[in-house]
C-alpha cells in the first residue's frame, strides 16, 4: 500500500521533522533545491543522497511513501534523460543518426537533471508527509506577507497553493484509475510501438480535465456552503516564534548548501 501511495499525503506522526515549523521546513526546502542546482560532481550527489536518507529516517516515514512517487515518475525521468544524452552534445558522439547524438557529455547532463529532479521531488515529498495542509497554507500566507505591499492578494495565492498541494494525490488516483478502465478497454499502454503508446494517452487527457474540473467545482460549492467568502477575512491561529529545533533545520540546510557550493560544486 505504502509503495503505490501518491504524492503529496500527509503522514501524522511526533518525529524530529514533524515537528519543525512549517515555515522553516519551507525555506530549508527552497535552500536545499540551491544546492541541488548547484551540484555538478559525483560526491556533490553522494553527499546530497545521504543527507536526504538521513532525513528520512529522521521523518521516520516508510520508505514507500517517500520513494513510491519516483517510480509513478518513471517514464518522465527516461524522457528528460533521453532528450539530454540525444540532444545536449552533439560534439564528438559516441552514436549519430538523423538529429540524433549520443555523446559522453549528454549522457552526463541527463544524469545531471534526472537526479536533481528526483531529489527535489523526494524531499519536497518529505514536507508534504510531514506538514499538515492548514500548516502549509499558513506558513506560505505568513511567509508571503511582505509582498503585500505590491498589492499581491496573499491570503488567496496561499490557499490556492494549499489546495492544490492537497490534490495532487487525488488526482494522481483518479489518472491511474481512467488508465485502468481504458486498459480494460483495448488501450494498448504496454506496447512497445511509440505511435500506439501516443495514441492511448490521448483518451486520457479528456477525463482527467473533466475530472479536475469536476473536483474544482465540488470544492468550490463545499466551501461556499460553509460560509467561506474571502481568505483575507478568516480568523487565523497565531503561530508559535521559532524553537531550537526550527533554527537548527534553518542553519543545517544553509551549511549543507554552502558546502556543495564551495566545497563539492
Amino acid at each position: 500500500m505504502m509503495r503505490h501511495m501518491p504524492i503529496g499525503h500527509f503522514l501524522p506522526g511526533q518525529s524530529l521533522i514533524h515537528r519543525i515549523d512549517a515555515r522553516a521546513k519551507i525555506i530549508s526546502l527552497f535552500v536545499l533545491l540551491a544546492a541541488i542546482i548547484a551540484t555538478a560532481t559525483p560526491g556533490g550527489y553522494v553527499f546530497l543522497i545521504c543527507f536526504t536518507a538521513a532525513v528520512i529516517l529522521l521523518a521516520k516515514l516508510p520508505l514507500g511513501a517517500v520513494w513510491g512517487p519516483l517510480r509513478q515518475l518513471g517514464v518522465f525521468f527516461i524522457i528528460i534523460f533521453m532528450m539530454n544524452a540525444l540532444f545536449f552534445d552533439a560534439a564528438d558522439p559516441l552514436w549519430s543518426w538523423w538529429i540524433f547524438h549520443l555523446s559522453t557529455g549528454g549522457v552526463a547532463q541527463g544524469a545531471n537533471v534526472v537526479l536533481r529532479v528526483a531529489l527535489f521531488i523526494v524531499l519536497s515529498n518529505v514536507l508534504t508527509c510531514t506538514t499538515a495542509p492548514m500548516d502549509v497554507t499558513s506558513a506560505l500566507e505568513s511567509l508571503m506577507r511582505p509582498m503585500k505591499i505590491l498589492r499581491v492578494p496573499v491570503e488567496e495565492v496561499a490557499m490556492i497553493i494549499s489546495v492544490a498541494i492537497q490534490f495532487i494525490p487525488t488526482l494522481i488516483e483518479e489518472t491511474d484509475l481512467i488508465v485502468k478502465a481504458q486498459i480494460a478497454r483495448g488501450a494498448r499502454f504496454e506496447s512497445k510501438r511509440l505511435w500506439e503508446k501516443a495514441a492511448s494517452v490521448v483518451p486520457l487527457v479528456v477525463p482527467i480535465f473533466l475530472s479536475a474540473f469536476r473536483r474544482a467545482d465540488e470544492l468550490a460549492l463545499a466551501m461556499e456552503a460553509r460560509g467561506y467568502r474571502n481568505a483575507r477575512h478568516r480568523t487565523k491561529r497565531k503561530r508559535a516564534p521559532f524553537q531550537g529545533g526550527d533554527f537548527t533545520a534553518l542553519l543545517t540546510s544553509a551549511a549543507i548548501c554552502l558546502v556543495q557550493v564551495y566545497v563539492l560544486g
